[in-house]
């Protein structure tokens, strides 16, 4: 479908990949995988032809379509959510108009043994196939399918797209994407703004329905379940790897070391020949031989080792000045968008130095919240904010504010003051911006690396109030543990908006759920959260029909809770798996009264009396029977003492 052959591409003295060459196949499932700036946004612009390669070229069939989601979009529009997932379909209305045309034109004209006439409804006919086959007799039905996957509410099909955060109108780009149905789907990032439920149908959707999809993304497990092959961008080249993402790692592992072996081998007959050629330069009876290992010192093509980005971030926030004791204190907080809540009787106080997490489903109010905080709206009730409070604000959309014509350097410049003026390198070092990588310009940046540009120009000012919105949407893991012990040794106040347990985890001791227009305080770590909703997710939790009451927890107990949650996860595995057996075994069961019910009837004839097939059959299957009917009692048994140690 898209063949790329020997593209290169140049930003500075190296190349970011040279003479790469290979092909995406009608139901490709591609991973694009390599270390941050390895290339992999850039080579799917490329393959889109928003950008040109220095050399080689991309072909792409004049019938196939291609669809992109970029990381960063600039979106400006001023319709309702239905009318913009309605742009996907401008072919079938144009198709709808051709069609209602031809059928007025039919309607007046009465000679219908004329060529002209039948000429006209072979015309018809070929229309309306075309738009049969576009999807044009459900497209709307289909609209409304994919924009609730995705996580809109039927409500909220007729409010204008201006109402929305940044996050949710790139799900309505994602959807016109879907809907149009292109031959090729390049996606970079896609669950950056989704949440699990909407994570779990796009899975699904790319399984079943996606023709070819490449896609470049962080969350490990979304990879694993849509892909079944690994393109690696490493030294400025690829790795084709016709696997899964995990089986890709231990690939990647076993070529490294052999690899490294070679690269050993071969520095050390490296080493060797110029040690003879030192050794008897000056000989004259040595000189063929010497002239001769010059020859193989040159014709020695080096072997490359792939690139493993050791690089740490080390993060540090800069001293702050002390805040009065109550940084955050609300009381019956309440916000309405017209007739819509978002949520009442917020009532909560946020001490010094505390390290609280906001979790809830998208839209529940969470960063609505955080906007009431930062008196970016207005909203009813009482929200103080206290003494001495300096506010360091990370929002979802912080990489699109960027200055794209300027360099990374220059981007830092401009905000840095006083004595930070003097370590802006030292502080793009520690951001994996040193050297040459800090005069690129902010626009051939990729997500993550704009994520990381703009939490730099956060830590330029002392600040003793961190709020940020979902800052690991576009770190990698490493750069997530980073962020996460800087915060952890951060001395002032944090509030933390975020669905990643694992991040959360260790870090927050308080977590405040936003459910139902609600806001419901639960004291302890997310372990502690999670083990008082009997759950084993943020998401899973936040999906409960009923709240938990609130749990307390001493710092000594949050250990233990992490520990009692791991062993209450292990035994509702157990549980579960002891649920699938008896149900499989009632299955089985039924079936099989089901067949004996049959045989029963058939014996009522006396023909089949003595048919011996059918009565070597009952006989079994009695004998079968029964032996399930032991073997159920036996799961069932099981099950009610495992349910009961679950409590």
């Amino acid at each position: 479908m898209i063949s790329v052959d020997n593209l290169t591409v140049e930003f500075g003295a190296k190349p970011l990949f040279k003479d790469v060459s290979f092909v995406i196949n009608d139901r490709d499932r591609i991973a694009l995988v390599g270390k941050n700036g390895a290339g992999k946004s850039t080579m799917l612009k490329i393959l889109c032809g928003l950008q040109k390669p220095t050399s080689g070229q991309v072909s792409v069939p004049n019938d196939v379509t291609v669809g992109y989601l970029p990381q960063v979009m600039r979106i400006s529009d001023d319709t309702t959510v239905i009318e913009e997932a309605r742009k996907a379909f401008a072919n079938i209305t144009e198709f709808q108009d051709k069609l209602a045309a031809l059928e007025t034109e039919m309607a007046k004209r009465t000679d219908y043994e004329s060529d002209s006439y039948n000429q006209l409804v072979a015309e018809y006919t070929e229309i309306q196939e075309r738009y049969m086959m576009l999807g044009g007799g459900n497209y709307e039905a289909e609209m409304e399918r994919t924009l609730v996957g995705l996580g809109f509410e039927r409500t909220d099909f007729d409010r204008p797209t201006s109402e929305f955060s940044g996050g949710w109108r790139m799900r309505i780009e994602l959807a016109k994407i879907l809907l149009r149905k292109p031959d090729v789907l390049l996606l970079d990032e896609p669950t950056n703004h989704l949440d699990i439920e909407s994570i779990q149908w796009l899975e699904q959707y790319l399984q079943n329905f996606a023709k070819a999809v490449v896609l470049v993304s962080h969350d490990r497990a979304f990879i694993n379940n849509v892909t079944d092959r690994t393109i690696e961008i490493t030294c400025g080249h690829i790795e084709d790897y016709k696997v899964k993402y995990d089986q890709y790692l231990v690939l990647r592992k076993e070529r490294r070391e052999q690899q490294l072996r070679a690269y050993e081998n071969q520095q050390k007959e490296i080493a060797d020949t110029k040690a003879f050629i030192e050794r008897f330069r000056y000989q004259a009876t040595k000189a063929v031989q010497v002239q001769q290992r010059i020859r193989q010192l040159e014709k020695i093509v080096p072997i490359e080792v792939d690139e493993v980005d050791n690089k740490v971030m080390h993060l540090k926030f800069p001293p702050c000045l002390r805040s009065g004791d109550y940084p955050i204190i609300c009381e019956n907080l309440r916000k309405d968008y017209g007739s819509h809540t978002v949520f009442s009787d917020v009532t909560f106080t946020i001490k010094r130095g505390e390290k609280v997490a906001f979790v809830g489903k998208n839209g529940e109010g969470k960063s609505t919240l955080v906007k009431c905080i930062m008196g970016e709206i207005p909203f009813t009730g009482k929200l103080k904010i206290g003494h001495n409070v300096q506010i360091g604000y990370f929002v979802q959309n912080q990489a699109q504010l960027l200055d794209e014509d300027i360099t990374i350097y220059d981007t830092i410049d401009r905000v840095a003051t006083g004595d930070m003026r003097l370590k802006i390198n030292d502080l793009l070092g520690a951001f994996m911006f040193g050297g040459e990588t800090s005069e690129k310009k902010v626009k051939v940046l990729s997500g993550g690396e704009r994520s990381r540009l703009a939490m730099i120009k956060l830590l330029l000012e002392p600040v003793n109030l961190l709020i940020l919105d979902e800052p690991t949407n576009h770190l990698d893991i490493p750069s997530k543990e980073v962020l996460k012990d800087a915060i952890k040794a951060f001395d002032g106040t944090a509030i933390i908006v975020s669905h990643d347990r694992e991040f959360l985890d260790g870090l927050v001791s308080k977590v405040y759920e936003f459910k139902g227009g609600k806001v419901r305080e639960h004291l302890g770590g997310i372990y502690d959260y999670l083990c008082a909703h009997n759950a084993e997710t943020v998401n899973e939790a936040l999906t409960e029909t009923q709240s938990s009451p609130r749990i307390s927890a001493t710092e000594e107990s949050v250990s233990a809770g992490k520990q009692n949650y791991e062993e209450r996860k292990a035994q509702q595995k157990k549980v579960r798996k002891a649920q699938r057996l008896v149900d499989e075994s009632e299955k089985k069961i039924a079936s099989m009264e089901k067949r004996v019910a049959e045989l029963d009837k058939l014996f009522m004839n006396a023909e089949n009396a003595s048919n011996m097939e059918l009565v070597t059959e009952y006989t079994d299957l009695k004998r079968s029977l029964d032996e399930e009917n032991d073997r159920w009692m036996t799961l069932s048994e099981n099950l009610e003492k495992l349910q009961k140690a679950v409590g």
